[in-house]
């Protein structure tokens, strides 16, 4: 065989190995979603037995990748393997220091210098839950790579060669080899405090990124006309802090709003506004129910006749840019828009609005350039195309001339990545649209202006929000929930169980009134939030508004309560910072739980990256917790404020305070990527 065939055949199975790798880890990542999904029960026995078995095939899939893929290499380079150096990951003043990359760079320059000859090995870094704070699981990895090359090496012995050649750092306090190859790693205590002494004097810092990049997130997306209900909940609470998130790690973020405010429905709107309103382009329509005003005008098209092609003439007027019917689309789109904007101020959501309207010129050169490519077929009239590995062609134009969401979803790609010159792109829908995305990237790869190697794209897909009754949330009367109707429920609700704890006895009218809207809105988005996205979710006020478990009114009331402990010492947040500075106080990591806290608190960058690669924010909500308990641990065994029996100060532990402030500034920051607003008394 020839090396140009052997090179051929060897990069097709390499090929296919990578995709039946990425398919596992699909399948893997679901399977752990769903477990997780679940509060405080372990996931069942074939459940667990299932990811093991996957992540076998996985990692034996990635033995034979790397071995198709060294032998690609030498074909390629006369012989030669390539291989890349490892990148160190240092700190940074800048940056909070993700420990976990910073390990994982450690070992890898370890295996590079002990296994030169290997390409790429996996290099597994994880937290571990005994024997260390993290552990390194790569020997069984190198081991199968050896033993794939004709060389037979322990496990056992590989790890001992590999943390023979770790290279000296300030990160690790020591290493030791566990079972049959198992690396227990200790992070060094010096560390921890210069790390939590720079979060209380610089505060919390991103964690160091690939360069920024132009990110266009699509979310939210109501129609105009219509009043946003519950079915946009999720993509306005997930899409806001998706955009938080990226802003926090220094990318440039678009938040756009992909409104439907185009189309055959504005015929019979236009038609009705004249009817209704005859003098609107000289007085403003008193429209204040515009639901109402869409329901009465839809009647009238389906039972009146002539009304029906009156509304199919102001179709044809609007598409021409009629000045009249433009004057009236303008008119319906503000009072849509008014009604919308109230919804955002209320969740504190920025986003910018661009329409089905903005892409419509752009459609037509979608579908001129499509035509020329030879991509679109004849199928009952309608013009099709059919992308790469998938079945369901986009329909690009309809049968009778018109163009579909198909045709606009592939303009909107189209200026994203050519005019906004996007890096990212992310769409937030349900679920249920995730087909369509697909086919939308494939035929988008085709026609040449979407490569995968430049740009990144996700469709964030989310499951619908259940009723307490486990059936699609909706009103007794079987209505969509308006989002409006379901705030004012939440800021009610939220008074009542302020006024149950007696804090409307203790706090301001301004006090009370600033709680009541942290805790409804609030604990509408972390209800959302806290769950894994893939899946649906109960929506109960009763349960979101409890004071225990994973919920915001926990979270509120215990960041709040660490905010507290220092007014109770009356030391002020400038009379501690004076004070770490002239005493040089630093952070108090003597007792098991405040080196257990700090610990904690550090794995927020690493926490923070992983949400960029999976976008599931409910790992975020899990980590919130787990420092809300732990700091609980902590502030019940190390007395931060010391008092006689007459319950008079005698001593303050300054060190201790540092550690709170170093905890509440995480919670904030966390708070702030989750759209929550804490407050200072509750």
């Amino acid at each position: 065989m020839s090396v140009g065939n052997k090179l051929d055949e060897y990069t097709e199975r390499a090929n296919q190995a990578e995709q039946q790798i990425q398919l596992l880890i699909k399948e893997l990542e679901s399977l752990k979603s769903g477990s997780s999904s679940i509060q405080n029960e372990p996931p069942a026995a074939e459940e667990d037995e299932q990811v093991t078995k996957l992540k076998s095939e996985n990692t034996r899939l990635k033995y034979r990748l790397n071995i198709l893929k060294r032998a690609v290499e030498k074909e390629t380079g006369g012989g030669q393997t390539k291989k890349k150096a490892p990148v160190m990951e240092t700190r940074s003043p800048e940056h909070m220091t993700n420990m976990s990359r910073m390990l994982v760079s450690l070992f890898q320059a370890a295996m590079s210098a002990g296994f030169p000859d290997l390409v790429d090995p996996p290099c597994p870094v994880l937290p571990s839950t005994k024997g260390g704070d993290y552990q390194f699981n790569g020997a069984m990895s190198v081991s199968g790579l050896l033993k794939a090359s004709g060389i037979k090496m322990a496990p056992r012995d590989i790890a001992t060669k590999i943390v023979a050649h770790v290279p000296v750092n300030e990160l690790i306090e020591k290493l030791d080899i566990a079972g049959p190859g198992f690396v227990n790693i200790f992070i060094k205590k010096e560390f921890i405090q210069e790390e939590i002494d720079l979060i209380v004097e610089r505060g919390v810092r991103p964690p160091k990124t690939e360069a920024s990049k132009r990110v266009v997130v699509d979310f939210s997306s109501p129609n105009i006309a219509k009043e946003m209900h519950v079915g946009h909940l999720r993509s306005t609470i997930i899409g806001e802090s998706v955009c938080r998130l990226l802003e926090f790690l220094g990318h440039d973020v678009l938040r756009l709003n992909h409104i439907g405010d185009w189309g055959t429905q504005f015929g019979m709107l236009i038609a009705h506004l004249q009817d209704e309103f005859p003098n609107f382009k000289t007085e403003s329509p008193p429209i204040s129910d515009l639901m109402a005003f869409y329901k009465q005008s839809k009647a009238r098209f389906d039972n009146d006749e002539e009304f029906k092609s009156r509304a199919y003439k102001c179709v044809v007027k609007l598409q021409a840019h009629d000045p009249d019917s433009m004057k009236a689309w303008n008119l319906i789109c503000d009072v849509s828009r008014k009604e919308f904007q109230k919804v955002y101020d209320r969740l504190d959501v920025v986003i910018q609005e661009r329409g089905e309207s903005f892409y419509q010129d752009r459609m037509v050169s979608i579908v001129q350039e499509l035509t020329k490519q030879n991509h679109l077929e004849e199928d009952e009239g309608r013009k099709v195309m059919f992308g790469p590995g998938v079945k369901i062609p986009l329909t690009v134009v309809k049968s009778d001339g018109g163009y579909t969401y198909d045709t606009s979803d592939m303009a909107a790609l189209k200026q994203r990545i050519e005019e906004e010159k996007a890096d990212w792109i992310v769409y937030l829908t349900d679920a249920g649209q995730s087909t369509h995305f697909e086919i939308v990237f494939a035929c988008a790869q085709k026609s040449g202006f979407y490569d995968p190697a430049k740009v990144r794209l996700d469709h964030v897909g989310f499951g619908v929000v259940l009723g307490e009754d486990k059936k699609k949330f909706k009103t007794r009367s079987g209505d969509t929930v308006r989002l409006v109707e379901l705030l004012d429920e939440g800021l009610k609700r939220s008074l009542d169980k302020l006024k149950e704890k007696e804090r409307d006895k203790v706090l301001s009218a301004e006090e009370l009134k600033a709680a009541q809207e942290s805790v409804a809105y609030g604990c509408i988005k972390y209800s959302d939030l806290c769950h894994n996205r893939n899946h649906e979710y109960v929506f109960s006020f009763d349960k979101m508004l409890e004071d225990k478990g994973n919920t915001a009114v926990y979270m509120l009331y215990a960041y709040t309560r660490i905010r507290s402990i220092a007014r109770t010492a009356k030391v002020s947040d400038e009379e501690l910072a004076r004070i770490r500075k002239e005493k040089k106080i630093s952070v108090s990591l003597n007792h098991e739980k405040e080196i257990k806290l700090g610990k904690l608190l550090l794995r927020f960058p690493e926490v923070v990256h992983r949400m960029t690669e999976d976008l599931l924010l409910h790992s975020l909500c899990e980590f919130m917790y787990e420092v809300a308990n732990v700091f609980t641990e902590f502030y019940e065994n190390c007395y931060c404020v010391e008092k006689d029996k007459s319950g008079e100060t005698i001593k303050v532990n300054y060190d201790r305070l540092l550690l709170c402030e170093a905890t509440a500034k995480i919670l904030a920051s966390c708070f702030h990527i989750l759209g929550l607003k804490p407050v200072q008394k509750m």
